[in-house]
């Protein structure tokens, strides 16, 4: 019987389940979303949470305590540099879980997980991006016209 026995097995023995949450943790911070299963979702985001808790104390134990953990040492900058401090007055509640459908392949259930109060920056870089483009094309076509103009005359 498994009364009390808290946690996600994931069908993995506990060395390869420890590496698929460290790195799924690992990768959430760094891109701050994430595409996986449901109960891949589940099962990382209490260490989400416990590693953005750990950012909001920013001693230098907790900065090891994240670097033990976090496989990158740029995943424990931005923890401690930008999430850290984004949510230094908020209790809890970091993340945010989506289901996004199935899978092609097998079926299984998709869920996006993502940091709160990226999907606003992410957005915005997005309509920047095009923006430009959109730019950059017209000031193309501008350059474009002239020069037919130019080729037609003569």
């Amino acid at each position: 019987m498994r009364h009390r026995k808290g946690g996600f097995k994931l069908q993995r023995d506990p060395s390869a389940r420890r590496a698929l949450l460290r790195g799924l943790t690992t990768s959430i911070i760094l891109e701050d979303r994430v595409v996986t299963t449901v109960a891949k979702a589940k099962a990382v985001r209490p260490q989400v949470e416990k590693m953005i808790t750990l950012a909001k104390r920013d001693t230098l134990h907790s900065r090891r305590q994240a670097a033990a953990y976090l496989l990158e040492p740029r995943a424990v900058k931005k923890l401690f540099d930008t999430l850290g401090p984004r949510f230094a007055d908020r209790e809890g509640g970091y993340t945010r879980t989506l289901r996004v459908g199935v899978r092609k392949g097998d079926g299984a259930e998709q869920a996006m997980i993502e940091v709160l109060g990226t999907e606003l920056k992410k957005r915005a870089d997005d309509r920047r991006k095009r923006r430009e483009e959109r730019l950059a094309q017209q000031q193309e076509q501008q350059q474009e016209q002239p020069e037919e103009a130019a080729a037609e005359a003569s």
